[in-house]
């Protein structure tokens, strides 16, 4: 596997260097070379320099544009205005760094030169609890940032940090120790996870009436959560059913959203719990705890409330209970000391974001978090109803994520049987095509939306073959696949450097070129949304050209026909692997 530098990067170097030539003090300059509607590029660095040097702009393009080399690379430059250099690139370039691409597995891009190790923290459901639309956005960005990342090479650790510890179990479990038969399947007998949600759903309304109405009950449940702090026996056998029937609910909800979640990656709150004692006396030992009313509490010279008085983080009640900062700091502590971890990320709503600036302040005052430590709180925004306000169902309650997940599912099938009647699919492919079109339509549409942003979820535009969704571009795919099932056995896809290029070839062949810069971006800034709107424009411009270049039929003979059909593979390659690095499906048929 050979990376290769995309067409902008040997550019960016060439200008760089006639730059320094003609300046010499300005060793390395950077040429801010972009994309141009009045040729391929444009360098703007120049009118800097030139300000920097005292020159004049346009006498120092023309010292830059001279020092230039002549190669195979540009086809022309010319300078514009006060000194822009607008630069094209030759057809033979675009075509051969494009056949440099095709012949690799990885499409040319490169691994990361010095690979570290990724802990990201998503997809956090609860235990005992049906998972909503709030979980939705978690689990979909953080899937695709440890595609993206282990695609670039990274070592990449996911962090399920589900909610299975809290007083609640005491209340569940000493309920279903006084009525073993309201939970009489055990989890590895029953495969259901709708089912095993259903049982934990009705003990949990049961035992909750109870808890409310019954003085006696409830003294029962809190000692019983001293006993399961304490680690008894019986009680952490009942805390384990818990756990097992829930992740049965977890994975069959997972499978539906098409993510994959290993069992070794859920360590939940109480997979720190030996840890919070020590977290917390190292704490108050090195004096960046102290205690505060009886509770232990970081404070903070920037950080007060509205009546002004300081907003602690409480790491420990006063009663002695642990709340999530102590949970959040061990966490820290055993990411970067047992995981080694270079770079920490943390999938969470963006409702938390106080809550982990603290956090991160404290452990870096606490030096669990060095300068050699990244870490990152990526918060994202809410799912919102198409009256603006957070997604609710008409009761006022949470969507439940599997009824939204049928919907996406339902809606998209039947786009798909009015296109699918008319090519010839079989049943089993309308629906096959429908999940993978309805599936992909949601995480789509979350993650084509910049992280901190809200956005309607609105299932009819999702799910439309207009418009920047996937199914638009998992069209675009589909149609790349039905051109080689209609070529002959003598049309093969063959770059041809020698021959020259359409607009829209050359339109759609350097943003092909741009798959690698923009996969680098998306992985160094956790941004999905990026390459999301690479897709959709890749998928554009195919049909630009599937629209102005007639493929099979090309006029210029048989090297033409090949040569675009090149380009027909390259796209579906491209776009293929885009959207599996977005945890979405590209059917072959739609």
């Amino acid at each position: 596997m050979a990376s290769v530098p995309s067409l902008a990067a040997s550019l960016q170097q060439r200008v760089s260097a006639a730059l320094t030539a003609a300046v010499p003090s300005a060793d390395g300059a950077d040429p801010l070379l972009r994309r141009s509607d009045r040729a391929d590029f444009q360098a703007n660095g120049v009118l800097g320099l030139a300000k920097r040097s005292k020159a004049n702009p346009r006498e120092l393009a023309a010292a830059v544009l001279a020092a230039l080399p002549a190669d195979e690379l540009i086809a022309d430059i010319e300078v514009s205005g006060p000194g822009f250099l607008n630069i094209s690139v030759a057809d033979a370039a675009i075509t051969g760094n494009l056949a440099a691409r095709a012949a690799d597995d990885r499409l040319g891009v490169p691994t990361a030169a010095a690979p570290g190790i990724t802990v990201i923290d998503y997809a956090q459901p609860n235990v005992a609890k049906e998972m909503h639309v709030g979980h939705l956005r978690s689990s979909v960005i953080g899937d695709a940032i440890v595609k993206i990342l282990r695609f670039a090479g990274e070592r990449v650790i996911p962090r399920h940090h589900i909610g299975d510890w809290g007083t609640q179990f005491g209340m569940l479990i000493q309920y279903l120790i006084e009525h073993p038969h309201e939970l009489d399947h055990s989890a590895a007998a029953d495969a259901d996870g709708e089912a095993s949600m259903s049982r934990l759903n009705r003990l949990y309304k049961s035992s909750r009436t109870l808890f409310d109405t019954d003085e006696e009950f409830k003294d029962r449940a809190r000692r019983r959560v001293v006993d399961l702090q304490a680690g008894d026996q019986r009680t952490l056998e009942m805390w384990q059913r818990f756990v097992d029937e829930s992740k049965i609910y977890f994975y069959s909800v997972y499978d539906k959203l098409d993510i994959a979640i290993q069992d070794e990656d859920i360590v939940g709150e109480s997979g720190y719990n030996d840890m919070l004692a020590e977290t917390c006396k190292l704490l108050e030992d090195s004096g960046v705890a102290v205690r505060s009313n009886g509770a232990l509490c970081v404070f903070f010279d920037d950080i007060k409330g509205k009546d002004g008085e300081p907003v602690p983080l409480i790491v420990q009640k006063a009663d002695g209970g642990y709340g999530y900062a102590a949970t959040d700091l061990s966490a820290v502590r055993d990411r970067t000391g047992n995981l080694h971890a270079s770079t920490l990320l943390y999938v969470v709503d963006a409702r938390q974001a106080l809550h982990f600036r603290m956090v991160f302040e404290t452990a870096r005052r606490a030096g669990w978090l060095t300068d050699e430590v990244t870490v990152r709180h990526l918060p994202f925004g809410t799912v919102l109803g198409k009256d603006g306000k957070p997604f609710k169902t008409r009761e006022g309650e949470s969507v439940k994520l599997e009824d939204l997940l049928d919907e996406a599912v339902a809606r998209a099938t039947a786009v798909v049987q009015e296109k699918g009647e008319k090519i010839g699919l079989t049943q089993e492919e309308i629906a096959a095509n429908g999940t993978q079109v309805g599936i992909g339509a949601v995480k789509y549409a979350d993650l084509s939306t910049s992280l901190g942003r809200d956005y309607i979820f609105d299932l009819d535009r999702m799910v439309s073959l207009n418009g920047d969704t996937s199914v638009y571009i998992q069209y675009a795919y589909a149609r790349t696949r039905s051109i080689f099932r209609k070529a002959t056995a003598d049309q093969q896809a063959a770059a041809h450097p020698e021959l020259p290029l359409a607009p829209a070839e050359r339109a759609l062949g350097l943003h092909l070129d741009a798959f690698g810069d923009t996969l680098a971006e998306v992985a160094g800034s956790y941004e999905p949304h990026r390459l999301a709107a690479y897709l959709f424009q890749l998928a554009s411009l195919f049909t630009t050209f599937y629209e102005q270049c007639p493929v099979l039929t090309a006029d210029g003979g048989p090297d033409q026909v090949a040569n675009r059909l090149f380009l027909c593979d390259l796209t579906a390659r491209t776009l293929r692997q885009g959207l599996s690095l977005l945890g979405i499906r590209t059917p072959e048929r739609l």
